[in-house]
Order: structure tokens, then C-alpha cells, then sequence
């Protein structure tokens, strides 16, 4: 990589999911096993900086969802203490729509110091939009925490755009991502349903099923100033990712603004 030229000012990964060193592999195995999909590399800290270095990444959004309730505060913590030791870390927690002491556990993620709320419908297994539901989005939303949504599956509901759609409606002031260009192989109701303010939509696993020109319709449908860079590492890597995204051929302002410009101005960088 010696020849390589980084092909922006800085890239900022938006998308990355981190595990501690003793059930990384266990869980990127299963995440593997959910999508049947190879995973292209196991999931902790130092793998990830390994991969975004090759491609001059300099910050990272990193998360992990809580499948039970009870894991929350524990990845909290572990997110935490990651963004402690790597200073290219801007760190989201995760909250449960079925927890006890939610309010508390969002106060919680504020004093840890980090950004937002990652949450993954299909792996929690609760509807965006279930009225148990928004309660957690009322407490990001008071708090000015980001929520990361997975969002779109062909195979499963909870996590349809529409759903997304209606759970604004009802939390207008929540500022949230909609993963996956809106709607992982759900792309037609992303676009159908999530032009909305408030919403922004990463790249991430998405490139590897869209063709350059359906790629580029949808950015062009919600506007380059929405999208962030993402890879969804341990699932892709950077380089992969990278010349997936480079082959859309989009203007250099537009490139630009996807690469770091858009998290810069929305976080506040």
C-alpha cells in the first residue's frame, strides 16, 4: 500500500462495530451466520484500526447493540473504555427498548462521553415503531443522542423504513441514521418513505448488492449531504469498501462531503 493515496482530506468511518477480545470472534461468527454472509475479519479494536489504516481512515463510529437488556450497560462500558484507549474512536452506546432504568442508562451514556445510540431491530427484535419503543426515543431525543438504526431486511419487518418513517412521526425532534442507504436490500422504501429532516443514511453494506447506478439514484434522491462513509467492518473491509465507493465516480465535492465533511458538520467535529 506504499503507492496508496488517500482519495479525500480525511476519512471518517461511520459504521464499525467493535466486541471485546474474548467473544469477538464468537460474535462476529454469528453475525456471519445471520446475514450468510463471510465476514472479513474478526471484530475487535485492533483488527479494525489494522483495516482503516490502509485506507487512511482516521476516526471511526464504533458501536455494538444489546440483544438482551441486560447487556446494555456492559457495552456501554466496554465502548467506553474503547474511545479511552483509542483517540480515533467517537463511541455510541446501546440501550434496550425493554429495559429497566432506560432514562437512567441514557443519562449514563451522556457521562461516559458518548454520542449517540446504536440499535438493531432485527437482532432486539422489536418493531421501530412499537409504541414501547419510543420512550427510548424520547430520552436521544432530550438528550441529543444520535440513534443508529439498522434498518431494511427482505426478510424480516422490524426494521422496515416505513416503521422508521412512523416512529418519526411521533418523535419529530429525534435525530437519527438510517443504516444501510435507508434500508438494507430495502432500498425502493427507503426512498419511498425516509425523505424527511433529521435523517442521515451511511453507506455501509450496501454497495456490495447495489450496482453504481442504483447507488447513485439513491444519494442523488436524498442528496450527498445526507451520507456518511461507512464499512460495517468486521463485515467488509476497508479497502473492499473503499473501491466499492469509488467506483460510483460521484464529483469530488460530493465524494468529499461523504467522506468526512457531513459527520464533521452533524457532530459538531
Amino acid at each position: 500500500m506504499n503507492s496508496f493515496v488517500k482519495p479525500a482530506a480525511r476519512i471518517i468511518d461511520a459504521h464499525t462495530h467493535i466486541f471485546p477480545q474474548k467473544i469477538a470472534a464468537k460474535a462476529t461468527d454469528a453475525i456471519g451466520a445471520f446475514y450468510d454472509l463471510p465476514m472479513a475479519a474478526v471484530g475487535d479494536s485492533e483488527a479494525l484500526l489494522k483495516s482503516g489504516r490502509s485506507i487512511g481512515v482516521d476516526r471511526y463510529l464504533v458501536c455494538s447493540s444489546a440483544t438482551t437488556p441486560a447487556q446494555s450497560a456492559h457495552i456501554n462500558d466496554f465502548i467506553a473504555q474503547q474511545c479511552r484507549l483509542h483517540h480515533e474512536f467517537f463511541g455510541f452506546g446501546t440501550l434496550h427498548p425493554l429495559m429497566d432504568g432506560l432514562e437512567a442508562e441514557a443519562d449514563r451514556i451522556l457521562a461516559l462521553g458518548l454520542h449517540g445510540v446504536k440499535l438493531h431491530p432485527d437482532f432486539q427484535k422489536f418493531n421501530i415503531d412499537d409504541p414501547k419503543a419510543l420512550a427510548l426515543y424520547r430520552a436521544c431525543a432530550s438528550r441529543k443522542l444520535t440513534v443508529l438504526f439498522h434498518t431494511g431486511d427482505n426478510r424480516y419487518d422490524f426494521s422496515a423504513p416505513a416503521r422508521l418513517a412512523r416512529a418519526m412521526d411521533q418523535v419529530p425532534d429525534l435525530t437519527c441514521i438510517a443504516a444501510h442507504f435507508g434500508g438494507y436490500r430495502r432500498w425502493d422504501e427507503s426512498v419511498q418513505y425516509l425523505k424527511r429532516d433529521h435523517v442521515w443514511f451511511d453507506t455501509s453494506s450496501a454497495l456490495f448488492a447495489l450496482s453504481p447506478e442504483q447507488a447513485r439514484a439513491i444519494i442523488d434522491a436524498f442528496g450527498y449531504e445526507r451520507f456518511f462513509f461507512g464499512t460495517d467492518h468486521p463485515m467488509w473491509d476497508h479497502q473492499g469498501e473503499l473501491a466499492r465507493f469509488l467506483a460510483l465516480k460521484l464529483p469530488k465535492e460530493a465524494a468529499d462531503a461523504i467522506f468526512y465533511q457531513n459527520f464533521e458538520r452533524v457532530f459538531g467535529l
